[in-house]
């Protein structure tokens, strides 16, 4: 390739740094090092490397033919991969969807993006990852924080510090937003005495585009200037802001850049504002009501909990909803509500004016509700429960997609070459169906191979993390060249790292320090540990536990065994992931909504060893791993103490004596087979690809047919369905159900009942015989007839193997469209 200008060369290499392709393709990285081998080495980050780059450097390269071969060819690969149809459209119709937004408070997709706090960051980021890879139509929409979260300092006596570093926009990988006309793209809101303006940037993620609000704008005051000031800020008028900017400019922003999206799929409650702006966009272009337009629009949204406990979700005072209620008057008037009936989509029935639940209004708001896991989705359907009064735990309307991760994102290079042999390059752009039997031939040596190669690796940088964090704390010379004889490249290595809080009881090994001290240092068969997390700010319980640590690893008995490694962030969590052998979780049960942190290690080969909760319920099996307990419930401190029993235990007596058991080779035959078998048969499942397909044909898919159907011909649907829906909450006090009778016939009970319908019409209601069933499983329901002769009188039949009393005959709303009970929850039960 001919040599080229400087702003040529300047613009080419800005299309690659600005594409956050390179946090998860590293096929770039060597043409960075070569621009900037120290900068590289430094930040791992080619946009940094791209503002500092001198004008000689830059005149330099403009003369290096092979770096501008290699430079012709890597943006030649991109554009191959943004213009090839990807997954879902060799899949589909790309018709069938014709785009998804999806909403978050937080997106982790590299440190480049400070714009995380944790899991749920992690998760949008990876599924935004995951969409540009197989071609989902997807756009995200988030905030931009001049803050974000804090990065963690710990000081000389072991205790956490935060620092808040400046976001600035103009050093992130991130560009203006532009309208149609290439203006710089702003969004208004009316607040009280005034409008607010918010810029809006955009971050490209390979196909993927990432919109984030920004109320860091001159044309605002200071204080407002300030909202998007600091993720999750603490005080509550400033998160309900947050949460109206994210919802309501959000949504405004899909519909004036995207406005072809159909699904709006909110990460957490903190979105739900975006169900009203989409009501009020909808109500203004068809001209229909506030609840014929939520009946229309309804189709569209999708909601996923990843709360564990009821206190979790963001809940607003009546009085600072009702200072904002400027946004509202925009559509109350027309809409014939009051602000207070508004309000009620956010509160339990009956609604006495308990605070504003955002989670409620995303259940009301969407017609798919999920948790994260198959063990959070009952969870959560307890937690729920209050929003459909006297349906069955069972039947109350929220699903589980267990989460996955996107793998390129944190394989080894070691990993990702054994993988690549195995199963293809292209192996995460698809769906991981066959990879099972692909991993499965892997030999004992590759892996054995592997483990040795990224385990050296991780403790090399864990030496070389820990040296600068002790001579940043001002450690005397000796303890800080001390940190290069931490660690045993050969030694089976434990992994923790996540928030440390008192429910995910990072403490548990803890509880015997001799015993652990025993099992650390065995000559024969020493183990070490690797840990990293922090708590939050206010958290006095978390920082003690880390302190504990900290002060633990300073012991000479643990010097070179335990390590703490402070301010753990992306980077930090891949390296650990890369080259732990085991990861330890132990989160009080329940508690745990998924805790993807463990599948990160399936695909480099480490072995998991956890509470049975999050995925790990679904997931666990002897042959892949261990379990802490056996899945029961123990929230105490009687559950902590047994708990830490069996952790020790399944250490001593099940992972190290397998882990050290070698044949004549030098192998551990039995240890790689569990890592073959849970390779083989986790990684693909706990994938991203995966959790997309189930959102596409689960969700997605369905969502857009439905919403189609119900907004055409300006919402007809929608108002049909919102008469129905009035009609029946009208006459409902009225229906009665009368004395039943039942005879047996065969193996069948016939029940014969009397249901005096009022004013419903027969084909608006569903009469049901109801019956549980064991564990919990879906219930027993078949639905009554009314005789020909007698319309009055419903009949049906029941299998004879139980007692006649187990049944029960119920009254539930029915109509074909409709989900029930999602968008109308009555019912009524036979006295």
């Amino acid at each position: 390739m001919d040599a080229i200008a400087p702003h040529a060369l300047s613009a080419a290499l800005g299309e690659l740094a600005l594409d956050l392709r390179w946090t998860w393709s590293h096929e770039a990285d060597a043409l960075w090092r070569r621009v900037d081998a120290e900068g590289w080495q430094r930040t791992q980050n080619p946009w940094t490397i791209l503002q500092d780059i001198s004008a000689e450097r830059l005149r330099a390269l403009c003369s290096d033919s092979s770096f501008l071969a290699e430079l012709e060819r890597l943006s030649h690969a991109r554009r191959e991969y943004l213009e090839e149809p990807g997954w879902f459209a060799s899949a589909y119709d790309p018709a069938a969807l014709s785009g998804i937004a999806y909403f978050s408070m937080e997106f982790g997709l590299g440190e480049a993006l400070p714009l995380y706090a944790g899991g749920l960051g992690i998760l949008a980021g990876d599924f935004l990852k995951t969409a540009s890879d197989l071609g989902l139509p997807v756009v995200g929409v988030g905030l931009l924080y001049q803050e974000g979260y804090f990065r963690q300092i710990i000081d000389a006596s072991g205790t956490q510090q935060e620092a808040f570093p400046f976001n600035d926009p103009g050093s992130m990988p991130i560009q203006p937003a532009r309208d149609r006309d290439g203006a710089w793209f702003h969004v208004c809101l009316d607040l009280p005495g005034r409008a607010v303006q918010l810029r809006v940037w955009q971050a490209l993620v390979g196909r993927v585009t990432l919109y984030l609000l920004d109320a860091n704008d001159p044309f605002n005051s200071p204080a407002d200037r300030g909202i998007t000031g600091k993720l999750y800020d603490a005080g509550t008028e400033i998160r309900l802001l947050q949460e109206i900017m994210l919802g309501v400019g959000g949504w405004r922003v899909v519909e004036a850049l995207v406005p072809q999206v159909e699904i709006c799929h909110m990460n957490e409650g903190h979105a739900a504002f975006a169900v009203l702006e989409r009501v009020r966009s909808f109500m203004q272009r068809s001209g229909l009501s506030f609840w014929e337009a939520l009946w229309a629009t309804r189709p569209g949204n999708v909601f996923t909990t990843h709360t564990s406990v009821a206190a979790g979700f963001d809940r607003f005072p009546p009085d600072l909803l009702a200072k904002y209620a400027l946004y509202f008057d925009a559509f109350l008037t027309k809409a014939r509500i009051e602000l207070d009936e508004l309000l009620g989509l956010g509160r339990e029935p009956p609604d006495d004016g308990e605070p504003f639940n955002m989670a409620y209004l995303a259940v009301r708001g969407s017609l798919a509700t999920f948790g994260v896991s198959r063990l959070h989705g009952g969870v959560s359907r307890r937690i729920f429960q209050p929003l459909f009064p006297r349906w069955p735990e069972i039947e109350v309307p929220v699903g589980h997609v267990t989460n996955g991760i996107h793998v390129p994102s944190w394989d080894s290079a070691s990993a990702d070459d054994l993988w690549t042999a195995a199963c293809g390059k292209e192996r995460w752009r698809g769906m991981p169906d066959a990879l099972p039997d692909q991993v499965s031939s892997l030999s004992d040596e590759q892996l054995w191979r592997m483990a040795g190669e990224d385990r050296e690796t991780l403790i090399r940088k864990v030496r070389a993390r820990l040296a600068r964090h002790l001579a940043r704390r001002g450690s005397p010379p000796e303890t800080v060249a001390e940190a290069a004889n931490v660690l045993d490249a050969n030694a089976l290595t434990l992994g923790f790292a996540r928030r440390f809080t008192g429910y995910k009881r990072p403490n548990l090994l803890l509880a015997d320090p001799p015993r652990l001290a025993r099992l650390l240092n065995n000559p024969a068969r020493p183990v070490q540990i690797v840990l990293a997390g922090k708590a939050h700010p206010a958290d006095s319980e978390g920082k003690k536990i880390i302190r504990d640590w900290i002060e633990l690893a300073q012991r000479f008995e643990f010097r070179h065994r335990v390590v703490f490694l402070e301010d753990y962030d992306i980077a930090l969590a891949q390296e650990l992931v890369q080259g732990v052998d085991v990861w330890i979780n132990t989160p009080r049960r329940p508690w745990e909504a998924c805790g993807t942190s463990g599948m990160k290690v399936l695909v480099n080969g480490g072995l998991n060893l956890s509470e049975r909760d999050g995925w790990w319920d679904e997931a666990y099996a002897p042959e892949l791993g261990w379990a802490i307990a056996d899945g029961g419930d123990w929230p105490d401190e009687k559950g902590d103490a047994r708990d830490a029993t069996a952790l020790y235990s399944i250490l001593e007596q099940e992972v190290v004596p397998e882990f050290y058991t070698r044949d004549a080779a030098g192998m551990p035959r039995e240890w790689l087979a569990r890592v073959r078998r849970s390779m083989a048969l986790l990684a693909p499942i706990y994938s991203s690809s995966r959790m997309a397909r189930d959102y596409v044909e689960r969700y997605y898919l369905p969502g857009a047919v439905e919403l189609r159907r119900r907004t055409a011909n300006s919402g007809e649907q929608g108002q049909e369905l919102r008469r129905w829906e009035a009609d029946l909450r009208r006459h409902w006090p009225k229906l009665r159900i009368g004395e039943s009778t039942v005879c047996a016939d065969g193996a069948n009970w016939v029940f014969s009942v009397s249901i005096d319908l009022g004013e419903i019409a027969p084909e608006d209601v569903a009469v049901q015989l109801y019956a549980e069933t064991p564990n919990c499983a879906t219930p027993f329901i078949v639905e009554l007839s009314g005789a020909a002769s007698n319309a009055d009188i419903f009949t049906g039949s029941a299998p004879a193997n139980r007692p006649a009393e187990d049944y029960t005959v119920r009254i539930v709303p029915r109509r074909e469209g409709a989900v029930v009970p999602t968008e109308l929850p009555l019912i009524l039960w036979q006295k």
